[in-house]
């Protein structure tokens, strides 16, 4: 019982560094990349569909994504989307495609996605402590109905405070990678 409440933990644990790793790569730095799209929906049709369903994207310059949309009718819409969203550029419509060009950071804005990265890297780490709560309740449950004995469920705890560390230092990590970035001028 106890080794299916760590492995599970675990399984929650590398899934919250996941998302963090995903939510570090929508945050833009000073090269234009496709994941920032990601997390952005356009309405296709009265229905939010996620960028990868409407268009392919391609990065022919460092500093510029070309989106090609799938149907000509999406590109509307993906435009508006892009607009609208927390990225800060101004898509060119060509006809055929859209053409996103990063401006360059200001250190203001540089400072403003530290900081937004950091609050993202703190939702992880409270997600994974979070986990980490859960299985230990649910380990102390145990030790409560008489399944499992005090020693045992104190080397669970030991072993899950290690699994819980190893994943806040990957959260700490990522962090510290995408801080060097978003600073490199």
């Amino acid at each position: 019982m106890i080794d299916a409440s760590l492995s599970e933990a675990n399984q929650k644990m590398h899934k919250a560094v996941e998302v963090a790793k995903d939510d570090f790569a929508s945050i833009r730095t000073g090269r234009a990349h496709p994941a920032m799209f990601a997390k952005l929906t356009a309405d296709y049709y009265g229905t939010p569909t996620p960028f990868q369903q409407l268009a392919s994207f391609s990065n022919p310059e460092p500093r510029v994504v070309t989106i090609n949309a799938y149907d000509r009718q999406a590109l509307a819409a993906i435009e508006r989307a892009i607009r609208d969203s927390d990225l800060g550029v101004n898509p060119t419509n060509t006809g055929d495609l859209l053409r996103v060009v990063m401006p360059e950071l200001t250190e203001e804005r540089r400072k403003d996605y530290i900081k937004l990265a950091r609050g993202k890297a703190e939702d992880a780490r409270v997600s994974v402590r979070n986990i980490r709560r859960h299985a230990k309740q649910s380990m102390e449950k145990e030790l409560k109905d008489g399944d499992v004995s005090e020693d045992e469920v104190s080397g669970a705890e030991k072993r899950l405070d290690v699994m819980t560390k190893k994943h806040v230092d990957q959260i700490d990590d990522l962090l510290k990678h995408k801080e060097a970035e978003l600073l490199e001028v």
